[in-house]
């Protein structure tokens, strides 16, 4: 029995209104300061209701969150650039950083804009096209580099030079694409803006320099597709663009190469006076290069030009340097075609000592067709590949070169 019971005294059911200081006598009671300090019934914290737009924040997709969040903070025009992207993006949902990253750059281009600063809207259209470098972001790095020109062109404190770098990342782009006429729109606009200027980019390299070789590089891919098509005048002049951007250039490795391609064109039309000008510049520049690649190649198609003139000493004096090189560079492709050329030259002249040097030029060539084969087979030691190389002693059947191989 309790101790209240105990004395005789009755607890009240309700506090006693005429004595409001009297409290009740029990030892289960707590008064309400002492209450809210009890660490087992702490004090319920002040929460904050969360705003519409904070919940949005947790059950809308993200992209709708980025788009809302445009404009509400008054960016129409990067909103609209956003949701214009996500027409053809489907997969923009599960790239948070990327979406995030595009409503960063945007909003601060438009800031930008409406600040007359086109300057800094190029570099954030510019960061934007750099960002996106996976494959399947091509499309987009394409359309930002378009924006970074708008916005070049209306930067007139720079005397062009932000614009001429944006021609140079559209060429790049059609380049991409294959698009060869769209591409020479844009270097050859980038070659004029750069005309006379001492521009150059991060690496040093000058920007003019830089229009020459993509300009030469663009020349030759729309002369091959001429010449492919037998629009053969009009190839020769698209290769003469080419060879004049590539001297202009100052770097004479595109000038040789250009000249090269120059006189294989004329070659091919008949014209072996004006071929052998231009291999003869190649073989120039590469002696001075000292590039013996350039140099082989530069050999054959004089020996071939001379050859089609009839002039077969002469020829056989190229191709005879062509073999040599192609020895003392241990280029065996390169020698057995010069082996095979000069057999064949030998063989048309007829007579018995060129016929024999004919006959050891071709077995050298036919050797040397062998060669990598052989090597491999003995190298590997084993059963079979021994077995090969005792049933061709036996035969000499040719058993060994690529043709005979590819055809197993």
């Amino acid at each position: 029995m309790s101790s209240a019971v105990a004395s005789g005294e009755r607890t009240p059911l309700l506090p006693d209104i005429y004595n409001p200081h009297k409290s009740r006598k029990t030892t289960t009671s707590k008064s309400f300061r002492e209450w809210i300090k009890d660490p087992i019934y702490p004090a319920e914290e002040k929460t904050q209701i969360p705003t519409k737009h904070e919940i949005a924040q947790f059950r809308e997709p993200l992209c709708q969150n980025v788009c809302v969040g445009m404009l509400r903070e008054g960016f129409h025009r990067s909103f609209a650039e956003l949701f214009e992207l996500l027409q053809r993006w489907k997969e923009a949902e599960e790239h948070p950083h990327k979406l995030q990253t595009l409503q960063q750059h945007l909003t601060r281009a438009e800031t930008a804009e409406r600040a007359g600063q086109y300057g800094e809207v190029y570099e954030n259209h510019l960061f934007l096209a750099r960002f996106f470098t996976e494959p399947e972001d091509e499309w987009l790095k394409h359309h930002f580099f378009q924006l970074a020109l708008h916005s070049a062109r209306k930067l007139k404190m720079d005397s062009g030079k932000r614009e001429a770098e944006a021609n140079l990342h559209m060429g790049q782009v059609y380049l991409e694409k294959g698009q060869l006429e769209l591409a020479r729109e844009h270097y050859e606009a980038f070659y004029h803006l750069t005309l006379g200027r001492e521009w150059q980019d991060t690496s040093g390299h000058m920007h003019h320099s830089r229009s020459c070789e993509e300009l030469q590089r663009v020349y030759t891919l729309l002369a091959q597709t001429l010449l492919q098509d037998k629009h053969y005048a009009d190839a020769i002049k698209m290769f003469n663009k080419a060879y004049e951007m590539a001297k202009e250039s100052g770097d004479r490795g595109p000038e040789g190469e250009a000249a090269y391609h120059l006189g294989l064109v004329y070659q091919s039309v008949g014209d072996q006076k004006t071929a052998k000008q231009f291999f003869s510049l190649y073989l120039e520049i590469s002696t001075t290069l000292e590039n013996t690649d350039s140099l082989g190649r530069a050999y054959e198609a004089i020996a071939k030009s001379l050859e089609s003139e009839g002039k077969l000493a002469e020829a056989t004096e190229y191709l005879e340097k062509f073999a040599e090189i192609s020895l003392n560079s241990k280029q065996d492709r390169n020698l057995k075609k010069a082996y095979m050329c000069l057999g064949t030259i030998l063989i048309s002249r007829a007579s018995v000592p060129r016929l024999q040097k004919a006959q050891v030029c071709v077995g050298a060539a036919r050797a040397l067709s062998m060669m990598q084969t052989y090597r491999m087979l003995i190298a590997t030691h084993r059963r079979r590949n021994l077995q090969k190389v005792i049933s061709w002693k036996e035969r000499r059947e040719d058993n060994f070169s690529a043709k005979s191989q590819s055809k197993k």
